[in-house]
């Protein structure tokens, strides 16, 4: 019965882990079908899930993959996506494209969290793997090209850049990868395979038709000729670039190139009149674009100033520095406050399990409840029809019993069937015994010839004595011979049934005692005929009866 309840409390929490583990497996499938093309579609399907009610690792690890994915492909902040962490470790020894591909999103989310060093650390731990397959390998360089072009990691990037080309040959990636892999030679002081790199693109841009990035590109390189010491082909680009598109928002940069370009030249009268060009079109900038030119061109400025007055004045570098001081001090915050939500979304994760929980505790309790009433319920029945079958089966057999012993028979001197009829007499007083139910103790006074008393004895104690001396070789006449005197009748009826096998249940029941009294006499007895005592009365008695 134990057995079959914890069967069914099994059954039934399996039932409902599986309906709602298949539920969350199919959304994110869903997701995941989606999260490249239209990240913010994936998240909103991802909403409908908890966190917290994935009991699974696998939906666990996997959901965390696709919510982290979702902010990458957005380019969102992935300061909230500390799962990806669980994920790396889930995928590790189950899925080795899995495992590369939490490890990417991982790197990505530690470098959100401002832990450069260690996001390229593990990037590149991954990419020395043996056997990647070139997808995962040219999503795993995407990032160490990012993170590293933005710590300025140019020389391991540069290695990262050039395997990108090698596997990508997407003509549109190719592009990209050249522009980057020009900007990392910059970082590094290699000016001269930048510049080359440059040409390249510029070609390619022509080529293609694509006149914005051949500007663009072409603008870059003013910057890259002047790094070079090439002040004067700096400054004929920079001319081209003015007559071809005078009203570019580009001008004010290209102008403080030229300043720059003219002051590395000890012309300091050009250069002062480049910047002054360039301030005035600067003007028209945003706030935000002012305060961007303002950091290059103000360097110039208190250059120009200190050549001309001999003094370098403090206040405009202390706005400048203040300004880049306030906006480190907004990005730090809004870090902060991003670790705040993660926080807060992890705590409400927790809620929401706890109550979660709670919920399927008493779904649960219900309905082992509701099993324990109904399968009582059976178990009663059962058992209530398994006694009245077993009380019929036992009054048929004993009627049967009956009827066979009060049937004449011819006349014998057979032994042993005399021997079967005593036997069969003490087998109907002992299945009374069992099932005491009135009609059967009537039975029993008529087969012990005794006349009907609700309040006499159920056998005739004469013919009982009769039946233990023949069945146990004179028992009864050698007790009471020999301890007549020492225990009492009551004791002796106690020692005589035992002898033929019945329970103190069914002695209490002949002898209409208690079983409590059954043992107290018994104790009794035994103690009288000084048994030792760790010896049955019964043995005892037996072995020295036989003597």
């Amino acid at each position: 019965m134990k057995n079959l309840l914890w069967i069914l409390v099994i059954i039934t929490v399996g039932l409902v882990s599986c309906s709602r583990s298949a539920q969350h497996r199919q959304i994110l499938s869903e997701a995941e079908k989606i999260v490249s093309a239209y990240p913010d579609s994936a998240l909103i399907i991802l909403e409908e899930i908890d966190p917290a009610d994935l009991d699974m690792d696998s939906l666990k690890a996997l959901y965390a993959v696709m919510v982290a994915t979702a902010h990458k492909a957005g380019d969102n902040s992935m300061v909230a996506d500390s799962l990806t962490k669980y994920a790396f470790e889930y995928y590790r020894d189950n899925d080795f494209k899995r495992f590369l591909q939490a490890g990417d999103l991982y790197a990505l989310h530690r470098f959100w969290l401002g832990d450069g060093s260690g996001s390229l650390s593990l990037l590149d731990s991954l990419l020395s793997l043996p056997n990647i397959p070139d997808t995962s390998k040219i999503e795993l360089l995407h990032s160490r090209m990012k993170i590293g072009g933005q710590l300025l990691d140019g020389s391991r990037n540069i290695s990262a850049i050039r395997q990108l080309l090698e596997i990508d040959s997407n003509a549109d990636a190719q592009m990209v990868y050249k522009h980057q892999l020009y900007l990392n030679y910059c970082f590094v002081g290699q000016n001269d395979s930048a510049l080359i790199l440059l040409d390249e693109l510029i070609d390619e841009a022509r080529n293609r038709n694509l006149a914005e990035q051949e500007f663009e590109y072409k603008y870059e390189k003013i910057a890259v000729l002047e790094e070079a010491g090439k002040y004067n082909e700096s400054n004929q680009l920079a001319d081209y670039i003015i007559k071809n598109a005078p009203d570019n928002s580009a001008i004010p940069f290209v102008r403080f190139w030229k300043a720059l370009n003219y002051l590395n030249m000890n012309d300091y009268k050009d250069a002062h009149e480049e910047l002054t060009i360039a301030d005035s079109h600067a003007k028209k900038f945003s706030q935000e674009e002012y305060n961007y030119y303002e950091s290059f061109a103000g360097h110039i400025r208190d250059i120009l100033t200190f050549k001309n007055e001999g003094r370098i004045r403090i206040i405009p570098l202390a706005e400048l520095y203040n300004t880049q001081r306030d906006r480190w001090f907004r990005d730090e915050n809004t870090r902060y406050e991003q670790k705040q939500t993660a926080l807060k979304a992890a705590n409400r994760a927790l809620l929401y399990k706890s109550q979660s929980e709670r919920k399927t505790y008493i779904i649960v309790i219900v309905s082992l409840v509701a099993l324990i009433i109904v399968a009582g319920g059976v178990w009663l029945l059962q058992k209530r029809k398994r006694r009245t079958v077993e009380a019929e089966e036992r009054a048929e057999t004993l009627q049967r019993m009956v009827d066979e012993l009060q049937k004449p028979s011819a006349p014998t001197d057979n032994q042993e069937a005399l021997r079967r009829a005593m036997l069969q007499q003490l087998n109907i007083i002992k299945m009374v015994a069992e099932t005491p139910t009135e009609q059967n103790r009537e039975m029993l006074r008529k087969i012990s010839s005794i006349d009907s008393n609700s309040k006499g004895p159920l056998v005739n104690w004469e013919n009982i004595y009769e039946i233990i001396d023949n069945l146990y070789s004179g028992f009864h006449t050698k007790l009471h011979s020999r301890y007549g005197d020492t225990i009492s009748e009551k004791e002796e009826q106690v020692i005589v049934l035992m002898t033929a096998g019945f329970s103190a249940k069914e002695i209490s029941v002949i002898t209409s005692q208690s079983t409590a009294s059954i043992y107290v006499r018994k104790s009794s007895a035994k103690k009288k005929l000084e048994v030792p005592e760790k010896d049955d009365v019964i043995s005892f008695l037996r072995q020295e009866l036989s003597r």
